[in-house]
């Protein structure tokens, strides 16, 4: 009889195939983090088509957010697939497509600019132009690496990550400054943004570097991350150019589905369209 159990083994079996995979360090430990939570809630006991869906079901009780859940479910099933047990695997909950973005997570033009300066005030000068570089090119964090002096010299980079390889225009202004920087650094080659000891800057970093300018930048904690950047990027270039398809394809998205979530309208601006259908006597 086949022995269901998740062992550790397995886990590291897993974190072997994602990298084979060359998925990201970040995708890579939510996968895993997530697999290790089922295996965890598990308790030892044998994993089945019935054990994932009283996880899932544990997951609605503890109320999480639906999407969360859904995140969560999508990783534990690519592990049991991986377990060769793609039986077992549960459907993630039914979504409706959100009409509009939460105001409290809305990061506007004028908070962004109070980041910038706040930095530049505090004499933070990598920050804030880290903060120009991943505003104004729409690239994630992860690929903040590669920014380099040599793709700055070209004006482009060229990005390789989750097997896609694309090309990412550099400002001619952000050039400036990066080169600017750089030399005044003393980088002649390789990564810009680097720590003190001369390696990449982190995700973790970034984040913390960034939250850190919230109180006195004046912008609620909830709307400063590293991703938002990108979003206050995405929707400023569907403004210039209202075509979603190049938005898409300079964001690196393989579905315009996935480009719209970040077109989503706030609240407020949904509320404002409402009122100016004039329908409410």
């Amino acid at each position: 009889m086949q022995d269901y159990t998740i062992t550790g083994e397995q886990l590291q079996a897993f974190r072997q195939r994602l990298v084979w995979e060359e998925k990201s360090p970040a995708t890579i430990e939510k996968y895993l983090r997530d697999a290790a939570d089922f295996t965890a809630w598990l308790d030892g006991r044998a994993a089945s088509k019935a054990a994932a869906g009283a996880w899932k079901a544990a997951l609605l009780e503890a109320k999480l957010a639906p999407a969360t859940i859904n995140v969560k479910l999508a990783a534990v099933n690519r592990f049991l697939v991986f377990l060769g047990w793609p039986a077992f695997r549960v459907k993630p909950l039914r979504i409706q497509r959100r009409l509009f973005r939460d105001d409290s997570r809305e990061l506007t033009r004028p908070e962004y600019l109070r980041l910038l300066e706040t930095a530049r005030t505090q004499g933070r000068e990598r920050l804030a132009l880290l903060l120009e570089t991943i505003c104004g090119t729409g690239i994630r964090v992860s690929e903040v690496r590669y920014v380099t002096v040599e793709a700055v010299y070209r004006g482009r980079a060229e990005i390789s990550l989750k097997g896609k390889i694309r090309t990412i225009l550099l400002p001619g202004k952000l050039c400036r400054k990066l080169l600017k920087y750089a030399r005044k650094q003393k980088i002649a080659s390789g990564e810009i943004f680097l720590t003190r000891n001369e390696k990449g800057i982190s995700r973790r970093q970034i984040w913390a570097e960034m939250k850190a300018l919230c109180d006195k930048a004046g912008v609620a904690p909830s709307k400063v991350f590293p991703h938002n950047l990108r979003h206050l990027f995405a929707k400023t270039f569907y403004r210039v150019c209202r075509d979603v398809a190049r938005l898409a394809d300079v964001l690196g998205h393989s579905s315009i589905e996935m480009t719209r979530i970040y077109l989503i309208s706030t609240g407020t601006e949904h509320a404002g369209t409402l009122a100016r259908l004039g329908l409410i006597c």
